[in-house]
């Protein structure tokens, strides 16, 4: 039974709408072609067309690396809404990733929570990009495995065993040892209850209390989490308590 956050020694953390604002990236990196096109479309709006188009593109394509991903969607996303596009928009999009800022407590909370546990990332993006997002985050993390290196995206059930096994023979850690933390119900919590992984939920969109699912696709039934917090510094705080 989950008592504590302090039970565990390993924490493993979705990166992207978890530690990096990749809701405010996506619509920034977004405004070259509205602005190209003379069009206006509220962000709720553009960030559920983005969430239905980039996991449709991960799923179809596992083995693409996530700047041709962000390629594809933004040529898709333009296709959606009629919009005109060319390769110059496209590439921009696709190389917008090391531009995403993080969350405005990820590097503090991180730090606080580096003196107890070992840190590990579980992203679905290339290495190249989170090494340019991890100068934004303040600390060194134990172990970094990304969809580059499992030639699949979450929710595939794939990276959480690649996780895990990995996890098992770089440090001997067992599943019981692991709080896997994440914002994203449908890429992270789902695929994680059906391992039987503790979770945190770092509800950022505050979705316990709203239907707005903004980039992240829905899922048709809220997964168990043994923890919820909207932020990471709220979580960092927990553990202070614990301890």
């Amino acid at each position: 039974m989950v008592k504590s956050i302090s039970d565990f020694s390993v924490l493993t953390f979705d990166c992207y709408g978890t530690l990096i604002d990749w809701e405010s990236g996506i619509w920034d990196a977004l405004q070259p072609l509205f602005m190209a096109n003379g069009f206006e479309l509220p962000r709720q709006k553009a960030l559920q067309a983005y969430a239905e188009i980039e996991s449709a593109q991960q799923a179809e394509t596992p083995g693409m690396l996530y700047p041709e991903i962000l390629h594809r969607v933004h040529v898709s996303f333009a296709k959606r809404f009629d919009l005109q596009t060319n390769s110059d928009l496209n590439r921009a999009f696709g190389s917008s990733l090391p531009h995403w800022p993080a969350f405005w407590d990820t590097a503090d909370a991180l730090r606080i929570l580096k003196k107890q546990f070992r840190l590990v990332i579980l992203s679905n993006v290339n290495r190249d990009g989170f090494a340019a997002s991890n100068l934004k985050l303040g600390v060194e993390f134990d172990a970094i495995y990304t969809a580059e290196d499992m030639g699949a995206y979450k929710p595939n059930p794939g990276n959480f065993e690649y996780m895990l096994s990995h996890l098992k023979t770089e440090f001997g850690l067992q599943k019981s040892d692991v709080l896997h933390t994440a914002q994203s119900l449908f890429h992270d919590h789902v695929p994680a209850n059906s391992f039987s992984l503790a979770t945190c939920w770092i509800d950022r969109q505050n979705l316990a209390n709203s239907e707005d699912w903004g980039a992240t696709a829905k899922v048709p039934q809220r997964p168990n989490v043994d923890f919820r917090f909207t932020s990471m510094m709220e979580m960092a705080e927990a553990l202070l308590r614990a301890r």
